[in-house]
C-alpha cells in the first residue's frame, strides 16, 4: 500500500481504496473478539441506574450489553491510517481530531459507569458566596468563576438528564477545541482554496476568515449529531457506513488519494463493527465511537471542500439532532413535548414501531440523501 497521486476517476486509487477497505474489515474483525472479551471482563456495559432510554420492557435488555464497541473502528482507522496513510500535509490532524474526540467520548463512558454522581454548585450559590465567604481571595475566585458557572448551568438546561459523566459544558469546551484544531489546518495550512464555500453548479462564496467559525460550528454539531442517534442497534453503524462510502466516492471523484484512502478504510471498520451491532448487538458504539467518527466525518467533507453537503452526507444524523433541538425549546418555551419522546427514533418506538422496522427506515432515507450529496458533488 503506497500513497500515490492520481488523476480524477482514477481506477488504481479505487482498486487501492478497495484493498484499504478489506484490510480494514478483515483487521476489526479479528480485533472484535478481543474488544467483547475486555469489554465484559471489565464490566464496561450498560446500566440503568443513569440511563434513561432503557426504561420499559423491551429496552431494559439492553442492560449488561457492552458499550465503548466504537474503539473497535478507532484503533483500526488509526493503525491503518499510521501505517500506510500517513501524510502529514493531509491526514494527521483529521486522525489527531477524531483521537481527541474519541477521548472525551471514552471519559463519558467510563465516568458513568464507574464514576460518582456529580454535585454543581448553582449561580445562585456561587454569587452567595462571592457575597459572603469570609476569606477574601476565595471570594475573588468565586466572582471570576461566575461566567463559567453561567455557562454551565445555562448549557445544562439543553441535557434531560446529565447522569455521571462528562457534563455538557465539558463537553462542548472539549469539541470547541477540536474544532479549533480543524478550523487552523483548514484555513492556515491547506491553502486559499479552502477558503471559499463550494458550492454545486459551479458555485463559489467567498467566506474569508468566516470560514473559521463555520468549521469550528460543524464539527462541534456533527459530532453531537452522530452521538445522539446512537440509540438503536445498528443504526449509527449502518448510517454511517453510507456515510463515509460517500465520502470515499468523492474524494474518489476529485483524485484525493489521502481522503479517498481514509475514507474508504473507515467503511472497512464500520462494516465489521455494524455486524456485531445488529440486534441483538454484542456491543454498541458510545460516545467513544460516535464522538469520533462524527468529528472525523466534518473534517473529511470539509477537506474535500464539499461543506455544504454535509447535512446530507449526514442527514439522519442532522434529522436526529434536530428533533432533540425542537424538543428541549418546545418544553422549555410551552411546558409539554412535542415529540413523545427525543431523539426521533424513540418517537417511533412510542408509536409502536419495532427497533428494526425504525434502523431500516431510517437507513433508506439516508442512503437516498447521500446519493444525492454524491450526485450534487459531480456538478
Amino acid at each position: 500500500m503506497q500513497i500515490m497521486s492520481c488523476e480524477p476517476f482514477s481506477p488504481q486509487l479505487l482498486e487501492q481504496a478497495l484493498l484499504y477497505l478489506i484490510c480494514a474489515t478483515i483487521g476489526a474483525f479479528v480485533l472484535a473478539p478481543l474488544l467483547t472479551k475486555f469489554l465484559y471482563k471489565f464490566n464496561i456495559t450498560r446500566r440503568g441506574e443513569y440511563d434513561f432510554t432503557l426504561r420499559g420492557s423491551e429496552r431494559s435488555q439492553k442492560i449488561g450489553t457492552p458499550i465503548m464497541g466504537g474503539i473497535l473502528v478507532i484503533i483500526t482507522v488509526t493503525i491503518i491510517t499510521l501505517l500506510f496513510n500517513w501524510e502529514r500535509s493531509y491526514t494527521y490532524v483529521p486522525i489527531g481530531v477524531m483521537a481527541i474526540s474519541a477521548l472525551l467520548g471514552a471519559a463519558d463512558d467510563l465516568l458513568n459507569i464507574f464514576g460518582a454522581k456529580r454535585r454543581e454548585r448553582s449561580l445562585k450559590n456561587t454569587w452567595l458566596l462571592v457575597k459572603v465567604h469570609r476569606i477574601w481571595y476565595m471570594r475573588v475566585l468565586h466572582a471570576l468563576s461566575l461566567p463559567w458557572v453561567a455557562f454551565r448551568q445555562f448549557t445544562s438546561a439543553l441535557g434531560s438528564h446529565p447522569g455521571r459523566g462528562i457534563q455538557v459544558h465539558e463537553k462542548l469546551l472539549m469539541q470547541f477545541i477540536a474544532g479549533a484544531v480543524t478550523a487552523w489546518w483548514i484555513y492556515f495550512k491547506l491553502g486559499e482554496n479552502w477558503r471559499s464555500l463550494w458550492l454545486p453548479f459551479d458555485g463559489e462564496v467567498s467566506l474569508s476568515w468566516w470560514i473559521i467559525p463555520l468549521v469550528i460550528l460543524l464539527v462541534m454539531f456533527t459530532a453531537n449529531a452522530v452521538n445522539i442517534a446512537d440509540g438503536l442497534d445498528g443504526l449509527a453503524g449502518g448510517a454511517l457506513i453510507m456515510t463515509f462510502s460517500g465520502l470515499t466516492a468523492i474524494s474518489w471523484i476529485e483524485g484525493r488519494v489521502a481522503f479517498t484512502l481514509l475514507n474508504a478504510t473507515a467503511v472497512g471498520a464500520l462494516i465489521a463493527y455494524t455486524y456485531f451491532n445488529i440486534k441483538p448487538a454484542r456491543f454498541q458504539m458510545g460516545d467513544v465511537g460516535t464522538l469520533g467518527l462524527g468529528a472525523l466525518f466534518a473534517i473529511n467533507a470539509i477537506a474535500v471542500n464539499k461543506t455544504i453537503l454535509i447535512p446530507l452526507l449526514g442527514f439522519i444524523f442532522y434529522v436526529e439532532a434536530i428533533s432533540v433541538i425542537i424538543q428541549v425549546f418546545y418544553r422549555r418555551l410551552l411546558g409539554r413535548r412535542f415529540f413523545k419522546m427525543a431523539p426521533l427514533h424513540h418517537h417511533f418506538e412510542f408509536h409502536g414501531w419495532s427497533e428494526e422496522k425504525i434502523v431500516m427506515r431510517f437507513w433508506l432515507i439516508h442512503l437516498f440523501f447521500v446519493v444525492v450529496a454524491v450526485w450534487l458533488s459531480l456538478h
